[in-house]
Formats: C-alpha cells, sequence, structure tokens
C-alpha cells in the first residue's frame, strides 16, 4: 500500500436528483420519491431512501418500479436544474481546491494536499464542504478521504447515506478486507459470480491470489483487480480544463439489456458531456463511447468530428452512431456506459469556419433556449428530435 497521506477526497450527493425535488418540494419530504421518465418505457434516474426498502434501484424500468412502489410519487427529471445546481456544488469544491475532478452533476474527487494551511487537515476540509453543502443547497453529501481515488470513492460509498469515513494508510488492509468482491469497480453479477466460483467471496480473498493466477482467468481485468484488492490507486486528480480528455459514465446498479434505455442513458451522459465542456470553456475533436458487460469486457469506440466542438447536438450525434454500430447483442447486458470527449482545444483558440459559423451558432442557441425552457418547465417540456422519436409512444 502506498505510504501517501489520505488527501484525496470523494464528494457525492445522496440520493441527488430525488432529494433536490424533496428539497423543491416540502410535502415530499419523508416519502418514497422516483425521479425518471413518467410513460411506458420510462426508467428510474434516481430514487429517494424511502423508495429503496421496496427494492428500487436506479436504471430499473418506472413501470416496474410504480408495481414495487405503488404509492412513490413520481417526478419528471429536470437536468438543467440539476445542472445549475451541480455547478453551486462545484463552486463550493473550487473554494478549496483548484484540483476538482468532476465525474458527474453530483460527484467529484478533490486533491487537497498543500491546502492544509489554509483550510485545516483533510478530515477537516471534509467536514467544512458537508456543512456548506447543507447550508448553502439544502442536501445532503457523503464524503470519503482516503490515499488515492479508489479508496476514497469506496469509503464514501460505505459511509453513505450523510456519511464521513476518513481511510488512513494504516487501515486500508484492515478496511477492504472484509469487503464484498462486488464493491470493487467493474465487478458486476456476472463478474461476481465468476469470483465466487473461484472462491473468492471478500476483498480480502481476492488479495491472496497471485496476479498471475487472476490474469489467467480474467485477462488484464484480472491485473486491475489484483492491485485495486491491495489498495493500489495511482491516477491523479486532473480539472476538466487541464484535461487531455473529459468523461463521464454510470455504472448500473444492475445490468441493463434494453437497447432504448440504454440510448437514453447515453442522452443524459452527452447532455452532462456537453455542460462540462462548455464550462471548462474547451471543445472536443474526438468523441469515444465505453461500453463495459456484466462479465468484465469493455469495449471502446471513438469518433472525430469535422471541427472541435461542444455542441451537445454534434457530440450527440457522434455518440448515437457509434452506440448504434458497436452495441452488438451478444455485448449485453451492460453494466457500465461512458462517453468522452479527447483531443479538447480550449474554446478562444478553434478558429471559425466561415461558412460554418452560422450553424454552429444556431446549435449553441439551440443549447441555451433548451436550457433555459428545462430550467422552467422541466427536462420534459422539450426534447430533441431523436430523442422524441424514441418515445412518441409513451
Amino acid at each position: 500500500m502506498n505510504d501517501a497521506a489520505s488527501n484525496i477526497l470523494h464528494v457525492d450527493m445522496d440520493a441527488f436528483y430525488a432529494s433536490v425535488e424533496q428539497r423543491d418540494h416540502p410535502e415530499l419530504r419523508g416519502r418514497p420519491v422516483l425521479v425518471g421518465g413518467i410513460g411506458s418505457r420510462g426508467v428510474v434516474m434516481a430514487a429517494s431512501y424511502e423508495a429503496r426498502p421496496f427494492g428500487i434501484h436506479s436504471a430499473m424500468p418506472m413501470a416496474i418500479a410504480r408495481r414495487l412502489c405503488p404509492q412513490a410519487v413520481v417526478m419528471p427529471g429536470r437536468m438543467s436544474h440539476y445542472a445549475a445546481i451541480g455547478r453551486q456544488l462545484r463552486e463550493i469544491f473550487l473554494s478549496f481546491t483548484p484540483l476538482v475532478e468532476p465525474l458527474s452533476l453530483d460527484e467529484a474527487f478533490l486533491d487537497v494536499h498543500g491546502c492544509e494551511g489554509l483550510f485545516g487537515s483533510a478530515p477537516q476540509i471534509a467536514r467544512k464542504i458537508k456543512e456548506r453543502i447543507k447550508v448553502e443547497t439544502g442536501l445532503v453529501a457523503s464524503v470519503g478521504v482516503a490515499p488515492n481515488k479508489f479508496l476514497a470513492k469506496l469509503a464514501g460509498d460505505v459511509g453513505k447515506p450523510d456519511g464521513l469515513v476518513v481511510l488512513a494508510p494504516d487501515q486500508v488492509n484492515g478496511f477492504l478486507t472484509p469487503l464484498p468482491v462486488g464493491r470493487l469497480w467493474g465487478v458486476g453479477a456476472k463478474g461476481e459470480k465468476r469470483l465466487h466460483a473461484l472462491g473468492i467471496r471478500t476483498i480480502g480473498d481476492l488479495a491472496e491470489r497471485s496476479e498471475d493466477v487472476l490474469v489467467d482467468h480474467f485477462g488484464e481485468m484480472g491485473r486491475h483487480l489484483c492491485g485495486l484488492a491491495h489498495g493500489l490507486d495511482d491516477r491523479r486528480v486532473i480539472p476538466d480544463r487541464q484535461s487531455k480528455s473529459i468523461s463521464t459514465e454510470t455504472t448500473f446498479a444492475h445490468d441493463i439489456g434494453d437497447r432504448s434505455l440504454l440510448r437514453g442513458w447515453l442522452l443524459d451522459l452527452v447532455d452532462e458531456l456537453g455542460g462540462r465542456l462548455r464550462h471548462a470553456g474547451l471543445r472536443a475533436r474526438v468523441i469515444e463511447l465505453k461500453l463495459r458487460s456484466s462479465d468484465f469486457h469493455t469495449w471502446s469506440r471513438a469518433r472525430t468530428v469535422p471541427a472541435p466542438t461542444d455542441v451537445t447536438e454534434v457530440l450527440w450525434q457522434a455518440a448515437a452512431d457509434l452506440f448504434e454500430h458497436s452495441l452488438s447483442d451478444d455485448m449485453l447486458p451492460l453494466r457500465l456506459l461512458g462517453v468522452g470527449a479527447a483531443r479538447l482545444t480550449p474554446d478562444d483558440a478553434v478558429q471559425g469556419d466561415l461558412f460554418d459559423q452560422g450553424e454552429q451558432e444556431r446549435h449553441a442557441a439551440l443549447d441555451r433556449t433548451v436550457d433555459t425552457i428545462r430550467e422552467q418547465f422541466g427536462s420534459s417540456a422539450i426534447r430533441r428530435a431523436n430523442r422524441l422519436e424514441e418515445t412518441q409512444d409513451e
């Protein structure tokens, strides 16, 4: 285990979308709330903690969730509203350290090394961040503090909801050993079964196996799992502006085999990616798609767009085309879906195309208009044409 100090924070909002709706609608507090599509093919984007004892989880078809909990209140998602709150959270993070790496609207890694003189120790900074989020947004976050990104995220997840878990370097082995292998990044239901078949049920069991044995069974994923089982992760916290690429992804609580549901999730990820590019003042020349099945296999595909862009529609067209041409039936069901942007260029360094500038501005204006409408009336008030075609029977 690396002896580095515990100065990496993972901050994750608790049941973010559902908690925002409960905050904005006080009559929903204490009640089961589901956020997502309200039509026959809708999917649960978030479930409040009151809904989870009924077996409801994100990525579940809304029809099933309603059967499990008929008394649940279903709210359409308001992505632009959530994005605005996400920007508010980002400003709180940046007030403590410039090293903030967003994972999604409501989740980020922070490196607070060197900030102790201003704000105190890493655990003190974590506590201050939780307090500011509560005071300034009325929402609750869970925070993990650890020597690296993997351990910080795991500590935060274990502490949910409203948790603050601090993991010192000398506590890592004792913390990891009893946890089920399903807690490791990349281990889905099928992967967990394969590990169980080898007699590996805990992270401690996995740590006792040699790397060569794991590689024989799982290929390069075995090497990855071996490192995680020993608490190793050498990835740095990289802010969007300094990153060579920006990506956003989601690991489903349960594997998804329905293409239409996956396509809907992809659109949400692209929306988020476009917002992050615009917030960082960057444009992308390459769009990347990441797919991971439940048996550890991961596929990555990429496409170059004609000119660097931060326009959601251009990003969506490229990502959707990659999705349709890359996802074969034998890859399903998926455990993880992600979309990324690479070959980034500062937007002030992009030379405009005399004949394309008007079209680009119309798309950019559309982004601003859609954001404004969704902010006021919710995300279901306006949809992009390709999304509307998919859901016209709802």
